[in-house]
């Protein structure tokens, strides 16, 4: 998937994140795939999204799309890659113990 930020959260999350240490791996890998990817977008005259096909081909992106509010960014999905990853997350939580950070919650 895609991660999409306003730009003001994404400026905040690239600070943060070239921060990090650069000698571990991890935050290696992590700088890599979140600056490294990291494109503005333009709107066309109709205000859509226009993202490019480098970005659309990483995310394997096809026609019908799926866009996930998380709070301050937004994931665009393959729709069908987001059925599998509900899936899987469905089949996840169903085996693993709930962390106390979600059972605190009061929805």
């Amino acid at each position: 998937c895609l991660l999409l930020y306003p730009l003001g959260d994404w400026q905040n999350l690239e600070r943060k994140v070239s921060a990090l240490p650069s000698l571990n791996i991890h935050t290696k890998r992590l700088k890599r795939k979140l600056i490294g990817h990291a494109t503005d977008c333009e709107l066309d005259k109709a205000s859509r999204i226009l993202i490019p096909a480098t970005l659309r081909e990483y995310a394997k992106l096809d026609k019908k799309l799926i866009l996930s509010g998380q709070g301050n960014n937004f994931e665009l999905w393959d729709e069908d890659a987001w059925h599998e990853q509900i899936e899987n997350l469905d089949s996840l939580s169903r085996q693993e113990e709930v962390p106390p950070e979600i059972t605190q919650l009061s929805l």
